[in-house]
């Protein structure tokens, strides 16, 4: 009677988790299943991993006004965001890299014991936007020292009405790198199967199953400044010299499942 062999990382469902980057973007988890009708063979999991020099930052910034009335509250919100996009485009930043991420107008009330009652006291408005801060010229302006510099002009424009939420790096297009990791995940694949194959006596036969995870573009998150809201005003100096893009990492897993012979 031929002898079989079965060989699985799981008999379930598999989770596997495709990992894009350092920071506060969060990680996305693919759901894997083996085909019911696959009762024997030699299934691995396997991680490709690039590690890339950012070329991008992404700035995360916006205004908060607060006044008696919505309409002064949104008036003096609305002249502090022309000046920062002003101060970003002014330093290079390409309109089509501004894009309104959130915008809020909140009405503001305390309790009033006499009556009983919610008093509005004012109005909260709160606009943020992201902008793109491309690597165009490298060599003579690296990509941490104009970040810097936005945060700097950005920092100054809005005054005490400026937030920045966080400071980004990763990569513009991450293709190239993601077909590299893919082919060191395979290689590493093979490998370990080759392994498991000679450890069980068997020979390892022809892929039948291949999946990838979820991909995304890596962000690793580098620095968060709230200003006005009783932290001290950040120094251009110290925006400057506090921002370092580092490296990012392009990574991705997958599972390969393997005949045997």
């Amino acid at each position: 009677m031929k002898r079989r062999w079965f060989l699985s990382i799981s008999l379930g469902l598999v989770s596997v988790l495709a990992i894009v980057g350092l920071g506060s973007c969060s990680p996305s988890v693919a759901a894997i299943s083996i085909p019911p009708t696959q009762q024997e063979g030699i299934w691995v999991s396997s991680t490709g991993k690039v590690t890339v020099i950012p070329d991008i930052a992404i700035l995360s910034l916006g205004i908060v006004a607060q006044e008696a009335s919505v309409a002064e509250a949104q008036t003096r919100a609305s002249e502090a965001m022309h000046q920062v996009i002003a101060a970003m485009t002014d330093n290079g930043i390409e309109a089509k890299d501004i894009q309104t991420q959130h915008f809020n107008i909140h009405q503001r009330t305390r309790w009033d014991d006499d009556d009983e009652e919610e008093v509005v006291i004012g109005y909260r408005v709160t606009n943020m936007v992201s902008a793109k801060i491309r690597n165009a010229d490298y060599e003579s302006r690296p990509l941490d020292y104009r970040a810097g510099i936005i945060i700097d002009a950005v920092t100054e424009a809005g005054g005490d009405l400026i937030r920045i939420d966080q400071v980004g790096f990763s990569v513009d297009d991450p293709t190239a790198y993601y077909a590299e990791a893919r082919e060191k995940a395979i290689a590493d694949a093979r490998a370990k199967a080759e392994h498991l194959a000679d450890l069980a006596g068997v020979s390892l036969g022809k892929p039948i199953y291949i999946v990838e995870g979820s991909q995304f573009p890596p962000i690793w998150e580098a620095y968060s400044y709230m200003g006005g809201g009783g932290m001290a005003p950040l120094m251009p100096t110290e925006a400057a010299a506090s921002i370092s893009p580092g490296e990012v990492e392009v990574s991705l897993v997958i599972q390969v499942g393997y005949g045997i012979n």
